[in-house]
């Protein structure tokens, strides 16, 4: 059975370097609509300015493009096996429209990385990305792992951009967890832990998902 894998999480709770690691050890594509994102900001494409410019608020991108990118990359023949979504859904809007591009694919496990709001503020306002690929830097690195680029912070990790980035969190995004908590491939983690026990959580709760998935009978899954 395809493993196909939703990470939700606050800003800062470290989905998108345990999305990154898990589609490693699984050999299954991430899917990131942040990094989409970037790439557009970079090539200066005119939806790329749009995005930077909100990004740039700390607000989101419509529910309209975000699908639209979503929807054409796992027509991709690397996702047919399964993939991991980092940054979507973000809205219930979008999580109904994935129940949509969903259909007669594996069901969909859930996982909701938690971590309190005063060590998410700690967290972004110390993070650096680097200025040429976008890659969130280890901490205490100097240069980016990946590409040697310089690190600098992301315009929207200041302080007063952060703490609107979580109340848009708070109320548009956390409503998703009562949309899919009542499935039975929902589970969550705890990502207030070091890098390498959330890893092991993250392992532990799709394992014990994609079971469940196994078990349910009909169309209790989407």
């Amino acid at each position: 059975m395809a493993l196909n894998l939703i990470m939700l999480g606050a800003p800062g709770a470290g989905k998108g370097t345990q999305a990154e690691r898990f589609a490693r050890v699984h050999s299954i594509p991430k899917v990131s609509t942040g990094d989409i994102l970037r790439e557009a900001v970079q090539a200066g494409t005119e939806i790329g300015l749009r995005a930077k410019a909100i990004m740039d608020r700390g607000e989101l991108v419509s529910d309209e493009v975000m699908v639209g990118i979503v929807e054409e990359r796992l027509t991709r023949a690397d996702a047919a096996n399964g993939f991991i979504l980092d940054g979507f859904p973000r809205t219930v809007a979008q999580a109904v429209a994935l129940d949509g591009i969903m259909s007669g694919r594996a069901p969909l496990v859930i996982v909701d990385i938690v971590v309190p709001e005063a060590d998410l503020v700690l967290r972004l306002g110390s993070r650096l990305v680097c200025e040429a690929c976008g890659t969130n830097a280890a901490p205490g690195a100097q240069a980016c792992g990946k590409c040697g680029g310089r690190l600098v912070q992301r315009a929207d990790d200041n302080q007063a951009v952060v703490l609107e980035r979580l109340d848009v969190y708070k109320r548009k995004t956390k409503p998703l967890v009562d949309f899919y908590s009542t499935r039975p491939t929902f589970c969550t983690v705890d990502g207030a832990q070091a890098p390498d026990r959330v890893a092991a959580a993250l392992e532990t709760a799709v394992a014990r998902a994609t079971e469940r998935a196994r078990g349910a009978v009909g169309g209790a899954l989407r």
